[in-house]
């Protein structure tokens, strides 16, 4: 079914390219089936971010009942994902994939010149009012009321029960409305991308050649780097037998672009290969997969640095944190919804305010970055085993071992 979805994404992007080369600006016709798919991407975050990140937290509020092992994984993934995030804007600032194209931006993006300070960006993160918020498409306001409900949740315990299940419905049924959404994303690329063509020609796509090299980049670099020093330094084992060990779930990865297809592979190399407990992995592995997308979150950088120098918008020092912020705290929980990287990337590019028409560029490589960006998630849920159980063996998960 994927790989079906996929040949439609890319039959979709071709057959953009043909008809904008073809008819021109007269493409621009078709620009209401963007619109459409843009309108129902924004109709579905809100709810999506409240639910899901609701669920998440409180899903991980049960750690307490393991101890220190559940808080050091959480940490380990949190810090991996802001290092992930820093280096993919680091990347796309340094090899400036969408750098001499400069498009005409149409009310999307703010000036740099109108953006709030570092300081009131951080104030303006906690709400005055959460349901104003909610009302606004506060993307990063939300997101924090959605944290601090959902540890308010977990603190109060059976009490707050219902509240917890009410979320849990919700994120379900949000769940399948972003599946049902999701199934239109060739119809938005085709009405989005061709517009785009036809109005700028064909020379607009170069410059996705040059988000695939800053993204291996990027993800070499944070693989044997900030992995390599994890493992050896917290988790006490050399990395050569580390990377040799999770090898075959790397592969796996890469090959599905599916990270909960790859679980079962991924526990048996963390046991086998590596010597970490079952009872570790048995609850690390299943945390990365909801809260651990450090490959996303690479790409997540990437993407809006390219999108930003697209359409010739330079961001502050506020929007980049926000950005950093954004791909970090979205992560909770976001792993599990369908279409996952467009869906954060969304969140990533409404809250900047930079153009949503970048996601229909970007998407035609998606299958490319997917699986990249899934390999890394693999390798960084299984260093955490590494890490968790290496540093304070004491503290692994016995039960089951």
């Amino acid at each position: 079914m994927k790989r079906n979805f996929m040949f439609q994404i890319l039959a979709a992007f071709i057959l953009a390219i043909i008809v904008g080369i073809i008819f021109g600006e007269r493409a621009t016709i078709i620009q209401p089936l963007g619109d459409l798919f843009l309108r129902l991407i924004k109709f579905i975050i809100v709810p999506l971010i409240l639910s899901t990140i609701v669920v998440g937290v409180t899903n991980a509020g049960s750690i307490k009942k393991i101890g220190n092992l559940g808080g050091k994984a959480i940490g380990y993934f949190l810090v991996t994902s802001f290092i992930a995030i820093a280096l993919g804007l680091f990347a796309g600032f340094v090899f400036q994939p969408g750098a001499g194209v400069d498009l005409a931006v149409q009310g999307e993006a703010v000036d740099a010149s109108e953006t709030e300070g570092v300081i009131a960006t951080l104030l303006n993160i906690i709400p005055t009012n959460p349901v104003e918020a909610l009302t606004t498409g506060a993307v990063l306001q939300i997101i924090f009321f959605a944290i601090f409900l959902g540890i308010g949740i977990s603190l109060v315990g059976k009490k707050a029960l219902p509240v917890q299940q009410f979320f849990e419905g919700l994120s379900e049924v949000m769940y399948k409305i972003t599946s049902i959404v999701m199934k239109l994303v060739p119809l938005g690329i085709f009405g989005l991308l061709a517009p785009i063509v036809g109005t700028y020609g064909p020379s607009v796509l170069m410059p996705l050649i040059k988000v695939i090299i800053a993204m291996v980049v990027a993800v070499i670099v944070h693989v044997s780097l900030v992995y390599s020093a994890a493992v050896k330094t917290f988790g006490k084992m050399n990395p050569y037998h580390f990377f040799k060990g999770i090898f075959p779930a790397a592969s796996v990865a890469f090959a599905t672009c599916s990270s909960s297809g790859t679980l079962p592979v991924t526990m048996k190399n963390t046991q086998e290969n590596l010597g970490v407990s079952k009872g570790t992995s048995s609850f690390v592995l299943p945390l990365g997969a909801t809260i651990n997308m450090d490959g996303t979150a690479i790409y997540q950088g990437i993407a809006v640095m390219f999108i930003a120098q697209y359409f010739g918008v330079e961001l502050t020092m506020a929007q980049i944190l926000i950005v950093a912020l954004m791909g970090t705290l979205a992560s909770i929980g976001a792993a599990g919804v369908p279409g996952a990287g467009l869906i954060m990337l969304t969140m990533v590019l409404t809250a900047v305010n930079l153009p949503l028409e970048g996601i229909a560029l970007i998407a035609g490589i998606d299958r490319i970055l997917d699986m990249l960006r899934t390999s890394v998630n693999i390798i960084g849920d299984a260093s955490a085993c590494v890490v968790v159980e290496g540093g304070k063996p004491e503290m692994a998960v016995k039960k089951g071992a």
